[in-house]
């Protein structure tokens, strides 16, 4: 965590060999009037892949439309993960650039943005730990690759709070059946409780650190 010093908080994150960098800046004023909110904060994302990310070097933007739904989606459901109220008239900007991609990149940026809000100290009602499964072959699969991806399987993208045991995010690619729906329900789920663990104990080791450094408080 805070691998870049200019944001109010960051982190940066690999899943299998996809790389993320998540970017907060905020709460701040906002830098529109439009984007004032008098009761909460207003939350707004930027999601970029870098044209080095994958072996298919290409030109993308932050404009082309896979980028704009992720981040509108990743933006409705933080809206719903930070307590917004706590900071009125505010704007909290995070910004996301997929450095390497080997597929999961959707679970990856969330997961990246939520250890860099918690960074910048945003309060949260949960924790939020994303993952992907899909169904390969006529078996589920946890964390799909890039190849695994390009098959043209179904794949399953799922955010669970641990503490509230909720699951607060799900998105489908394709169809599936109930029962193999249930079986890849149910390894993502799973899989997002270790890795809410494995967020949980980075937290606090980086809180540790920051306590250490800072030194004893004096009264």
């Amino acid at each position: 965590m805070t691998p870049v010093t200019a944001g109010d908080g960051s982190a940066f994150l690999e899943m299998g060999n996809t790389k993320v960098l998540a970017v907060v800046y905020g709460p701040h004023e906002p830098t529109q009037r439009s984007q004032r909110d008098s009761d909460r904060a207003v939350i707004t994302c930027e999601y970029q892949m870098a044209s080095f990310a994958t072996g298919e070097r290409r030109k993308r933007g932050k404009g082309d439309r896979q980028s704009v739904e992720l981040a509108s989606l990743l933006r409705q459901t933080l809206e719903s993960v930070i307590l917004t109220e706590l900071y009125p008239q505010t704007q909290i900007h995070c910004f996301i650039q997929v450095l390497q991609a080997d597929g999961g990149t959707r679970a990856a940026s969330f997961n990246a943005t939520i250890l860099a809000l918690a960074d910048a100290g945003v309060a949260m009602r949960d924790l939020l730990a994303t993952c992907s499964a899909g169904y390969l072959e006529g078996n589920p699969l946890l964390d799909l690759n890039y190849l695994e991806e390009g098959g043209g399987g179904p794949d399953v993208c799922v955010g669970y709070h641990p503490t509230l045991d909720k699951v607060a995010l799900m998105q489908m690619d394709n169809k599936l059946t109930v029962e193999a729906f249930e079986e890849v329900l149910e390894l993502s789920t799973q899989g997002c409780k270790a890795l809410a663990g494995f967020m949980r104990q980075t937290i606090l080791d980086h809180t540790q650190q920051m306590a250490a450094a800072r030194g004893p408080i004096k009264l």
